[in-house]
């Protein structure tokens, strides 16, 4: 057993100390608080720094700004587009085929990126994609359909929901 593994037995109980009672006893006269000065004087304010620039004057406020209406995209290449077809035989890649195979998340919004090559045609249906990648599918015989985002649309806000709360961006 050590010093640190010292403790009271479970369900006792002692009153703390009672200062300022008197100089009958301990904790009498100053109360613990030394002699004279501010802080025997009880005025000293929180975060008081004895005029020094305080802490929570020297630490910079957060600079910048999060969009709460940002659409993240999961990022789907070529060459993973490739492999699926190659492996698995799919000749038409959708969200839910990718899921499937553990690509993206479960609801997620895929845009298709232009790394690597596409060997045979693919019919690919995803939320966004560059320009390059779109490119590179059509030259190579497939097609690519564009899914509509579900906030988007006739009669839809034309964003996403906000993230965070009502501290956010304050």
């Amino acid at each position: 057993m050590r010093v640190h593994d010292l403790a009271p037995a479970p369900g006792a109980s002692k009153s703390g100390k009672r200062v300022g009672r008197g100089t009958g006893g301990k904790g009498g006269k100053t109360a613990g608080r030394g002699t004279k000065g501010q802080r025997a004087r009880n005025t000293v304010a929180r975060g008081f720094e004895g005029g020094q620039n305080p802490l929570k004057q020297r630490v910079p406020k957060l600079k910048g700004f999060t969009n709460p209406f940002r659409v993240e995209y999961s990022a789907v290449n070529l060459d993973t587009l490739a492999a699926l077809a190659d492996e698995h035989g799919e000749t038409t890649i959708t969200p839910e085929v990718l899921h499937a195979h553990g690509i993206v998340r479960k609801d997620a919004f895929v845009k298709v990126l232009a790394r690597g090559e596409l060997s045979g045609k693919v019919d690919v249906h995803a939320h966004g994609a560059s320009k390059a990648a779109q490119a590179a599918i059509e030259a190579a015989g497939g097609s690519l359909t564009l899914i509509e985002l579900p906030f988007k649309g006739e009669g839809k806000a034309g964003r996403p929901a906000a993230k965070g709360n009502q501290f956010t961006n304050r």
